[in-house]
Order: C-alpha cells, then structure tokens, then sequence
C-alpha cells in the first residue's frame, strides 16, 4: 500500500475509534527527506490519496491541498526525534478534558509507562498553529512518546503509523481511566521505584507498543 494510503487509512481510524470527529485532529509519516501530512480542514469520509500534503523540513509544500495548521510541531517533531516515524494528533474526549484542566497525568497506573517516564505531561497553552505550539510540544515530549497540548489535546508519537494510533489508543484510556478514578477521590499514585521496576518488565516482555491492557 502506498504511504498516501496508508496515511489517509490512519486518519480514518482515528475517527472510526472515536479519537477525532469532524475536521479535528491530524497525522503525519515520515517520507524520504520529508513528511507526508493530512489536508488542512478536509472531513476524512472526502479526503483522498492525492489530497496527503507532502513537506519538506525545510517548509516547503508540493501538492494541490493547503497543509494542516498544526504542520510545524509535525516537523519539528520528526526533525528532533529520528528514531520517531510518525505524528498522531488528536482531539479525543478524555485527554482533551483533563488537557483543558491543564493536568498531567501521574502515576496512577503501570500502563503509564507505555508513553515513557513515570507521567503523561501536559504542554502550555499556546495558540494553534504557531511556533509557540511546537516548542512547548517539544518540551513536553522530551523523553516521551505522547503529551496533553493545554485546551487543545494530545500529541502521540510512533516509529510508524500502527505505533502512533496504539499509543493515541493506550493515552486516550489512560485520561479516561484517571478522569474516572477522580470521581471517586484522588487516586493512590505508584511510586518511581514501582513505575521503573513496570519499565523495565515492559523492556524484557518486548511489550512496547502495544495497546493490551494486559500484565502477560
């Protein structure tokens, strides 16, 4: 499948998992000496093959569709992190809900260190689209595969497009499963020694990157 399908067949099942609706969110790939980006403000039941925007790191767009707004954190993401193969960006209901309460997310529960650390930070608000954004995206992805962007949503990073959409999945569970916690009170929060013995259990069982829920 070429990676222009590939990209829009990711946008779509990020609307099919409930992750976007609308026009809302975006995705990149990584793609030779650049990336390939969805449209900007294009539904994904009308966007097409042809309709993928395809980036050079240096700005540059080639192709008939404006880029996603968001393009810039995009870039500078797959420019900073090499080992990183692809941007998921999402307005899901949970991690945008606790994103607009400005929370990072604890060590609540073990799953957490899917998205590497012992927390799920959350970036300043900044305004869409701007270089500001991308900063504070990057800051806040140092070290990590996903983050909150401040009244906005969530940042999910992968070494393809099956790993970003798992790990926008696994993040999106985890909000939902804290937001559900703090209804009945704060949650018991797992230490730093707990969460690095989780760490490096995830490292022997070869567990990275996948979406189970599951302690096998």
């Amino acid at each position: 499948m070429m990676l222009r399908e590939q990209l829009l067949d990711t946008a779509r099942q990020l609307s099919e998992l409930g992750l976007n609706r609308g026009t809302a969110g975006n995705v990149s790939v990584r793609d030779g000496e650049g990336f390939l980006v969805t449209p900007s403000g294009t539904p994904v039941d009308v966007m097409r093959p042809r309709d993928m925007v395809w980036m050079g790191f240096d700005g540059s767009v080639h192709g008939d569709r404006e880029p996603s707004s968001e393009w810039r954190f995009h870039r500078d993401i797959l420019l900073a992190r090499p080992e990183i193969g692809a941007v998921v960006h999402t307005h899901s209901m949970f991690a945008t809900t606790l994103a607009c309460q400005r929370r990072e997310i604890p060590p609540f529960h073990y799953m957490i260190a899917l998205v590497g650390g012992d927390t799920i930070r959350c970036a300043p608000y900044e305004l869409f689209g701007t270089q500001a954004l991308s900063d504070a995206a990057l800051g806040a992805l140092e070290g990590r595969l996903g983050c909150l962007l401040a009244n906005h949503g969530m940042i999910a990073l992968g070494r393809d497009l099956a790993h970003a959409t798992s790990v926008a999945l696994e993040i999106e569970t985890l909000c939902e499963q804290y937001w559900r916690a703090l209804q009945a009170g704060e949650p018991h929060l797992l230490t730093r020694a707990e969460m690095a013995e989780v760490t490096e259990r995830f490292k022997s069982y070869g567990r990275w990157g996948r979406t189970s829920n599951s302690s096998q």
